[in-house]
């Protein structure tokens, strides 16, 4: 790809819908830096996933951030906390990150202006979810313009794109969408609770919206589950 294309910051968790949404990144012509966090979550699994999917859309940059958000807790993927195996049910589950999207989102915009880019690009969708307020448009549109008036780009008329390209999509959709791009989506890692032997343990939430979705788009699921969900 050229030098003279853009940059965008693409936030790379290691799942699924992140590798998508860089994948839709990629396509649209942006050369790539990708952010992945290391927060001491318990699927720190997703990490190694992450550098693989960065690796192999051709980031420039992947930077791996250490930023230990078990020093606050609140959530299962950071506390003591089990992770539901029952099924996805209504409300905000305990799998939520207090403001997680809100902060990956924050070091992303730091590191796109330091860069000199003005679009980032993250994996939120609003339909098959977990229920998290973080990946609703509203949170979207209202952080381009927390950006706007926060940044020196922003207040210099260098106004940033927050680009959700998932947003509306079904998690069917979604799986489709990488079949498109013609992604290896077996790269990707979704499961909260990794079972033993680093599969996916097939019972929370994650895995069974994961599962859901190959069913659904009518393609071949590469995932190996402990459990089948």
């Amino acid at each position: 790809m050229s030098n003279e294309a853009p940059l965008a910051v693409v936030l790379v968790s290691g799942g699924l819908d992140s590798m998508i949404s860089a994948a839709s990144a990629r396509e649209a012509g942006y050369r790539l830096l990708a952010l992945s966090v290391d927060y001491n979550q318990r699927h720190r699994v997703e990490l190694a996933a992450a550098r693989r999917v960065a690796a192999t859309l051709g980031a420039e940059r992947h930077i791996v951030l250490p930023l230990d958000l078990s020093a606050f807790g609140g959530s299962a993927l950071t506390d003591d906390i089990a992770v539901p195996k029952d099924g996805v049910g209504e409300g905000i589950p305990v799998t939520y990150v207090p403001a997680r999207n809100t902060i990956f989102l924050s070091l992303a915009l730091g590191w796109a202006e330091a860069a000199g880019s003005r679009d980032l690009f993250i994996g939120v969708n609003a339909l098959d979810y977990s229920g998290y307020p973080d990946c609703r448009p509203e949170f979207i549109a209202a952080f381009e313009g927390l950006a706007e008036i926060a940044t020196k780009a922003g207040v210099e008329g260098e106004p940033f794109k927050i680009h959700a390209p998932l947003q509306h999509m079904t998690k069917a959709d979604i799986v489709r969408e990488g079949s498109r791009l013609g992604v290896d989506m077996g790269l990707s890692w979704s499961c909260y609770d990794p079972a033993p032997g680093g599969v996916h343990c097939g019972d929370c939430d994650s895995c069974r919206l994961r599962a859901k979705g190959f069913e659904e788009a009518g393609i071949a699921d590469p995932t190996v589950y402990a459990v089948r969900p």
